[in-house]
């Protein structure tokens, strides 16, 4: 049985009401993912007034879509969109499912990730659906500092290298590096393959790293670039 049926399986009977459907305790269920995601993204995409060619595109891209499920999983994302429960409920349910969780960061910050290329991939980011996903931030337990962060490497206005790297520019160049190491681990595949998350999660934790990669790449640059009465040493 492929997801995308399997989730038909479970959306259909509910009657458009996903507060009656039973979420089993793992968080990290390929199934159960996918359902918080499909449901958050689809009451995002209509965040700003219209849901676009490009944000349905997004999603399926995240989403990893065959051409063959295409069908279904216009059904499963109809169905979410349609659902009575706002977007604050499924938030609040995922942070209640993975509250505890040794990778609740790591499924926090892909989640709201996931959601952030889904929002910027009409290149527009709209104040409502900046108020959606500071919403969706707090009721996934992510703090101020985060949620910045994580805007900070979708939103070209908000783009700051030393930001996206968790720093600051009076950071040492080993803090900096440090930083960047510490990033480009947490979201190593090995580690997200060993954890069990679900391929959405890898795919958005990749494209995380190269933005990370980018933001270190333009700090060395900076580093490069100043005046040093010697060698700069390699950061």
């Amino acid at each position: 049985m492929s997801l995308w049926r399997a989730l038909l399986e479970r959306l259909e009977p509910i009657r458009l009401d996903l507060r009656k459907r039973f979420w089993p305790e793992s968080p990290t269920s390929h199934v159960d993912f996918s359902i918080a995601l499909i449901a958050l993204a689809a009451k995002l995409a209509k965040a700003d007034g219209r849901v676009s060619r490009s944000e349905v595109a997004m999603f399926r891209q995240i989403m990893e879509i065959p051409p063959s499920e295409e069908a279904r999983v216009g059904r499963v994302f109809d169905l979410c969109r349609g659902a009575t429960d706002g977007y604050e409920a499924y938030a609040a349910r995922v942070h209640r499912l993975i509250r505890g969780h040794p990778d609740e960061d790591l499924i926090r910050g892909n989640l709201l990730d996931g959601l952030f290329h889904i929002a910027m991939a009409d290149d527009e980011y709209h104040p409502n659906e900046d108020l959606f996903l500071r919403n969706v931030a707090e009721r996934l337990g992510l703090g101020e500092a985060e949620f910045l962060r994580i805007r900070a490497r979708h939103v070209p206005d908000a783009w700051d290298p030393y930001q996206v790297l968790g720093t600051h520019p009076g950071a040492s160049r080993e803090d900096i590096r440090r930083a960047w190491r510490d990033l480009v681990k947490q979201n190593h595949p090995d580690r997200l393959n060993a954890a069990g998350l679900p391929a959405e999660m890898r795919l958005i934790a990749e494209r995380r790293i190269r933005e990370v990669n980018r933001a270190y790449s333009e700090i060395r640059q900076v580093y490069e670039n100043r005046k040093e009465s010697g060698p700069a040493p390699c950061i």
